[in-house]
């Protein structure tokens, strides 16, 4: 039993070195990505910032925290895009003929993408000090915040795996990924006060897992409480990897029969 696991763990780095050094070897992959989401930022807060009321608060304040949540749920359409252009290239027969666990290929890139959400979480950061921004939290606040935001992107990074394998081509996985992502993102406390929307869009902002992951980073980073919020997005991360990750291997294991 030990051995088996063992072995599994092993087969699970070695797929992930694989996808890691494909950053390396493919670095504009990375850098377009992190070019993309310092333009956003940026935009957002010198374009928009002005005319959102957010109570008193400085808008780069504001934003920030939510726009690190943004950055790891875009970033699973990745995930899918990468396993469907995996799949397209015959790499699910090459693994079946080798003596490795049938996990190791989807875990392997969910670990890759876990270090591609530490990257461009510091980064972005990095730029929103430059920008103004401070943790008034204290570090130990915001050093959980991260690992939140990472917790949240590894779970919806099983989402994104699940598309990718239940689509025929990186194209139609790029438009599935963001079919289900825009609703969450833009229908949040993302970028406005809940309080603003219409009474019925309200409800659905209220029960979206990308509300209180921003309500709770944002209590992180003001020093705030973060009430229910915390246990509300735990909740969902649990949820969201229980229902999708076996959906996922499932997928996996059927396509390699």
């Amino acid at each position: 039993m030990l051995k088996n696991v063992s072995q599994t763990i092993s087969d699970i780095g070695v797929m992930s070195q694989r996808d890691i050094r494909r950053y390396f070897r493919l670095p504009q992959l990375l850098i377009t990505n992190i070019i993309l989401n310092v333009v956003l930022l940026l935009l957002f807060n010198y374009v928009f910032g002005g005319a959102i009321q957010t109570g008193g608060v400085a808008y780069i304040q504001y934003f920030l925290p939510g726009f690190l949540v943004q950055s790891v749920v875009f970033g699973s359409t990745q995930t899918s895009v990468g396993i469907s252009e995996d799949l397209s290239k015959g790499l699910i027969d090459r693994f079946r003929s080798l003596p490795m666990a049938r996990s190791a290929f989807l875990s392997g890139r969910v670990v890759a993408d876990t270090l591609r959400y530490l990257i461009l979480v510091a980064l972005m950061i990095a730029v929103g000090y430059a920008a103004g921004f401070r943790f008034q939290g204290g570090f130990f606040p915001a050093f959980a915040g991260v690992w939140l935001i990472i917790l949240f992107g590894i779970a919806l990074t099983w989402v994104g795996v699940f598309i990718g394998i239940s689509v025929k081509d990186a194209e139609t996985a790029q438009v599935a990924g963001f079919v289900w992502v825009f609703p969450l993102v833009f229908a949040s406390s993302l970028y406005v006060p809940i309080e603003t929307m219409p009474s019925w869009l309200q409800a659905f902002a209220n029960i979206n897992p990308v509300t209180p992951m921003v309500d709770t980073i944002r209590a992180l980073s003001w020093g705030t409480s973060i009430s229910s919020s915390l246990w509300k997005i735990l909740v969902w991360d649990l949820g969201i990897i229980l229902v999708c990750l076996p959906l996922a291997l499932r997928r996996y294991r059927l396509l390699a029969q």
